[in-house]
This record gives structure tokens, sequence and C-alpha cells, in this order.
């Protein structure tokens, strides 16, 4: 094998690597009871390999299959490198999320590992960060559920004695009672039944609009590459990979951990050729953070040139919303949308439960119920206050999901493995990885503000 692969199939790998610490050489923060101010009730790990997979597939896929070919009308057809690059980068650092926890057995969730890296401090940052990231996602889903269904039946508006409710509005509030008996569940392994269901609506959704494409035509050229809105397409690809908040809960959710992201021995067989003597092919497993990045950035793909040859720059931000209402194909693509959000909001929003109820003294069932219940409602309100979904999810995928999926786990990993001390192909690799978080981010941070701004002037006047 070529020396130059080694260090990276090295870190793959996660085996012999000498930057990696060994856990008695870590040296503990006198902090101690940060990490092991644990819920009680925490359990070792009961979901099996492809339940895991399950949750991982719905944590990653989902709402950004509606928004990628958006996405792609912004940058055009030479923004899927970009696709590309963004599903590789943060399957890269989704590897450095496990190998963070490798290092410290008593880090079970994100903000553990900003603690553990760089004390209080960076255990708030990483909290704030990942947690309202994952609450904006959550309230994406009711913005998108609230205007499929007043899509699908504009004439609908609730009228009582007392108060007159718009379709819209009612319809949000409806999907949110819902959501609600999955947020109450605890467990995981029950929890990936509904995903499973979430992953089937996404295969149904790419099936119902590739339907409709060899119905109606694919008659758009689109454009090959539109510089000013890249930093829109960067964005929003983002925001298809916004799952890494979720990824310490799924591994330590797992039964067996060592599952969740060996995949040297398939990526060596694939890219590098790797000939080895301790390997063979018997020994080749598709684990779950690959697997789900994979089937995840395919569907994507899938997506987003079906909706972009079908709508070209015409394509809203949700690509059912373009779709002919009165078609069969169309109506079966818009009635699944409507599952994708209810099945993922359960997921997306137990770090941030587990952390609440993590830190209460008193931890009964019915506290723990009224705290899942209150958290739903914050975010149909926010739903309601801010109705813009291309824009919100612009914004998170711009700015907070740059950071929790492609900054922060570079960070961390740099300090707890102290890689960052001497030159390396794998300290060059996440270095590029950090730059292109920073400068994009930022970038796109500024474009999504100014549009949302716009948009929020447009509506006061309204």
């Amino acid at each position: 094998m070529p020396p130059a692969v080694l260090p990276l199939v090295d870190l793959l790998a996660h085996n012999n690597n000498p930057n990696i610490l060994d856990i008695n050489d870590i040296d503990y923060h006198d902090d101690d009871t940060t990490y092991n101010n644990l819920n009680p009730e925490h359990k070792e790990g009961t979901a099996t390999f492809f339940k895991t997979c399950f949750n991982g597939l719905n944590a990653l896929s989902g709402v950004g299959l509606l928004s990628v070919p958006y996405a792609l009308s912004s940058g055009g057809w030479l923004s899927l490198i970009l696709l590309f690059t963004i599903a590789a980068s943060t399957c890269f650092t989704g590897m450095l999320i496990r190998r963070c926890m490798d290092l410290d057995p008593k880090i079970r969730t994100y903000p553990d590992i900003g603690g553990r890296a760089f004390g209080k401090i960076g255990r708030g940052v990483v909290s704030i960060v990942t947690y309202s990231e994952l609450y904006l996602v959550a309230t994406g889903f009711l913005i998108l559920e609230g205007d499929s269904l007043h899509d699908l039946f504009s004439s609908v508006h609730f009228d009582f004695s007392w108060i007159n409710i718009s379709g819209r509005v009612g319809f949000v509030i409806i999907v949110a009672l819902i959501i609600l008996p999955s947020v109450w569940l605890r467990d995981l392994s029950i929890l990936s039944y509904v995903s499973a269901t979430g992953f089937l609506a996404c295969v149904v959704i790419i099936g119902s609009v590739l339907w409709t494409g060899a119905v109606d035509g694919y008659n758009e050229k689109g454009k090959t590459l539109n510089l000013s809105r890249i930093p829109t397409a960067f964005a929003m690809y983002t925001f298809c990979y916004s799952g890494h908040p979720v990824f310490p809960t799924l591994y330590t959710s797992m039964k067996d951990k060592s599952q969740f992201n060996k995949v040297t021995n398939l990526l060596g067989y694939l890219f590098f050729y790797v000939s080895n003597t301790d390997t063979d092919m018997h020994h080749f497993h598709l684990q779950v953070l690959l697997l789900c990045f994979a089937l995840c950035t395919i569907g994507y793909t899938l997506m987003a040139i079906l909706g972009y040859l079908m709508y070209g720059e015409h394509v809203n931000s949700q690509v059912t919303l373009n779709l002919p209402v009165k078609r069969f194909s169309s109506k079966v693509a818009l009635y699944t949308t409507l599952v994708i959000p209810i099945t993922k909001y359960a997921l997306i929003m137990t770090p941030i439960v587990s952390a609440i109820e993590n830190r209460l003294t008193y931890n009964k069932k019915l506290l723990n119920i009224l705290i899942r219940t209150l958290l739903l409602v914050t975010t149909v309100i926010v739903a309601l206050v801010v109705p813009f979904f291309g824009d919100l999810t612009s914004l998170t995928g711009a700015f907070l999901n740059s950071i929790a999926s492609i900054i922060l786990p570079c960070i961390c990993y740099l300090k707890m493995s102290g890689t960052y001390k001497k030159w390396s192909y794998e300290l060059i690799i996440i270095l590029a990885i950090l730059i292109m978080g920073v400068s994009s981010g930022m970038i796109g941070t500024y474009s999504s503000l100014s549009d949302l701004v716009r948009h929020l002037r447009g509506n006061i006047q309204k």
C-alpha cells in the first residue's frame, strides 16, 4: 500500500493510531460530576444493529429530501459536487464523534464531548449550539406539516364560537397533537419502529416524484453553475446532514457499539485495494454510519436531480408544493410527506429532553411527560411565528449545522486526541474540513439571514 494512504486508512480503522490516547492516559477534569450527572434510568444499550440503522436513517433523511431540489436549483448542476463533499465530510466528522466517545467511557452525549475537550465552557457552547439546532429542525417539521396540509386543503379553516383559526395554524396544532404520543416514548429501541416508517415514507416520496416526472416529463435543463446562490446551496445541503447531535444517543443505545462505524476494511477494499493478512472479505462489515450516509446521499441526489429536471428554476423550497394536486402520484407524495415529520420529531428532540431530565433531582414519569409536552408546545409557537420553511432550513443549515456537524467534531477531536501537536495527513484532512465549514458557514449565514429578514418584513407589511 502507498505510504500516503496509510494515515487515512489508519484514521478510519481506529486501530494502532499513535495519536489516539490510551484511556489510562487521559487527564480528567476536576468536575467529574459533570459526566456522572446521568439519569439513573440510563441502562446499557438495547438497540440492535438494524434498529440503530433505522434510527440513523431517520435522523439523516427526511425534510432535507424535500428541500434538496431547491438547493440544486440555487447552485446549479455543479453544486452536486458540493453535496458529495458535504456528505463525505459529515460522515468523516461522524466517525470523529464516535472516536471522541471511545476516549472516555463517561461520555454519553454531545455536550459531554465538548466538556471533556474544553471543560465547562466547552460543554456550554456545545449544548447551546446542538440543542438550538435540534430545536429549530423540530420546528421546521411543524412548519412543513402546516404548509403541506394547507396546500392540500386550502379552503379549510376552523371556526369556533370564541375564536377563528386559519387553516395553516389549525393544521400545525393538529399535527402537534398527533406527534405528542411519540414524544413520550423514551426507549430508542421502540422508537426505531417509528423511524422505519419514516424511512419507508422517504422511499415512497422519491418513487411518487419519479412517477409524476415520467408522466409530465423532465423538460427543464437548469443552469450549470450559479455562483451567487452557492451559499444558499451549501446551507441547505448541510441541513440534509444535521443528525450529528443525535449520533451519541444512537451510539449509547446500541448493544454492540463496535458496529457503529468500523468501516475500514470496506473502504480499503473499495478505494485503496488493501491487502492485509489480518483481514479478509468475510470480515467486511457495512456498519451503521457508512450505511446511513450512503443510502441518504443516494436518495438526496436522486431527488435533487428529479426535482430540478421537472421544475428547473421554478422549484419551491419544498418540491412537493410544485406537484399537481389532482394527480394520484402527487397526492401519494403529498400525503406521505406528512408522515416524515411525525416519525422524526421525537427522535430529534430526544437529546434535548434527556439533557433536561438528567438535570432533575426529582425524576418522575408525570414530570417527564410534562417536560416533553411543554417542549412540543414551544416549538408549535415558534412555527406559527416564523412560517418560512425555506429560510429557516437555510439559516439552520448555514449557521448551526455547519458548527454542530462540521466544526465542533473536528476541534473536539483535535483537542482530545492531541493530533494538532504534529503535522500528519489526518491533521491536513481535518483542517481542510474546518476551513470549508467556517468559510461557507459564515457566507451562508449572512445570505440566509438576509432572506429571512426580507420575508419577515414583507409578511409584516401585508
